[in-house]
């Protein structure tokens, strides 16, 4: 009967069907990207080789930017017992093509964090306004070694294009962005590699011994990577629980309509029942029931929906991508199944209170 009931009216079914998709393909993107982006990030942190970082008091945790610290701490830094090279990194946030950041590197001290690029096409800088990409960059823009591309408003040649995973996708000389920053002789960040990787923690202690870097941020790599969560960045949570919120409203209201517009079609069919001894919980039952069927197809349209979404984005923006997980399925299939039962609730309540002799002579 329920499905006879769902197929009588395709269109309906096919409306209710595509909302429940959408509200499960919206939670499982956004949660996807947004999981994506902290996990690439912390990967690409890992990558560059490090063991410490040096930061500015009251560093933000992952948009490190501007030029508040002095490159001749390098020299204070590679004195400490146990280090055995500071790099330093000058960042600069930019939003052309989107919100990326902007290494300037010292390319021999950066190199020797993790042993070096490894390069893909052409090679290291040689000009002053010389730009290294890395190949998902590369890909995304369709830049070949040799190109000229427009970095903070001023034309850099592509010298080079390396694996992805060192920190950043757009590198250029550390004395270049300088300039154009107007920041002469300052930096960002130092990303520090011990001689010993077990003692890290142990030198943590002895640069934080120095009087002049004692109001200075230092952490070990590791310790910054187990804080890169979702609650540690702004807003991210309250983003992600209002975009579920909408699209589970999406379901509930689609669902709710439909059943009400099938209670209402269905008037004298439900007196009939009643009168031949069909109960209330039944008829709660039939209708919950059809709810939820609506629902499940609408999981299972929904997650076809989101693979074949990932393969269009990951296609077209290969910096971007869609982390799906087997916990985020499972939840968003529970609450597309919540909406749904919500959404039938009230409609099926209305049907089972229905006086039967009322409705045998409802036209």
């Amino acid at each position: 009967m329920i499905v006879a009931n769902i197929l009588h009216r395709p269109m309906r079914t096919f409306v209710s069907v595509v909302a429940v998709a959408i509200q499960v393909t919206l939670v499982l993107l956004v949660v996807g990207i947004t999981t994506w982006m902290r996990v690439d990030s912390a990967k690409r942190q890992e990558g560059i080789g490090a063991d410490i970082m040096f930061r500015p008091p009251n560093a933000q945790l992952l948009w490190l930017t501007g030029a508040p610290m002095s490159v001749k701490f390098k020299e204070v830094l590679e004195r400490v017992e146990g280090v055995k090279v500071a790099a330093p990194v000058l960042i600069q946030t930019t939003t052309s093509g989107g919100l990326s950041q902007i290494f300037g590197i010292d390319l021999p001290s950066y190199s020797a964090l993790s042993g070096g690029f490894n390069y893909l096409r052409g090679g290291p800088f040689e000009e002053a306004l010389d730009v290294l990409v890395d190949d998902l960059h590369a890909r995304n823009n369709k830049l070949r070694v040799g190109d000229q591309i427009d970095v903070l408003n001023h034309k850099f040649r592509v010298c080079g294009i390396v694996e992805h995973g060192k920190g950043a996708r757009v590198f250029v000389p550390l004395a270049t962005l300088q300039d154009l920053m107007g920041a002469v002789d300052k930096t960002s960040v130092f990303y520090i590699k011990a001689k010993d990787p077990n003692e890290t923690d142990a030198v943590v202690q002895r640069i934080k011994a120095i009087p002049e870097l004692r109001d200075y941020s230092v952490i070990s790599i590791k310790e910054y990577l187990s804080q890169i969560t979702n609650a540690t960045i702004p807003a991210l949570n309250t983003f992600i629980d209002v975009m579920i919120f909408i699209a589970c409203l999406i379901g509930f209201l689609v669902i709710y309509l439909s059943m009400y517009t099938t209670i209402t079609e269905r008037t004298r069919e439900i007196g009939i029942l009643k009168s031949l001894g069909a109960s209330k919980l039944f008829i709660v039952d039939a209708i919950l029931r059809e709810a939820l069927l609506l629902t499940i197809l609408g999981i299972l349209l929904g997650l076809g929906f989101t693979f074949l979404a990932k393969r269009v984005i990951t296609t077209t923006l290969p910096t971007l991508s869609v982390l799906i997980t087997t916990a985020w399925v499972v939840r968003a299939s529970l609450l597309a199944v919540l909406a749904g039962v919500l959404g039938g609730f009230y409609p099926s309540l209305r049907a089972a209170s229905q006086d039967p002799i009322a409705a045998l002579s409802y036209e």
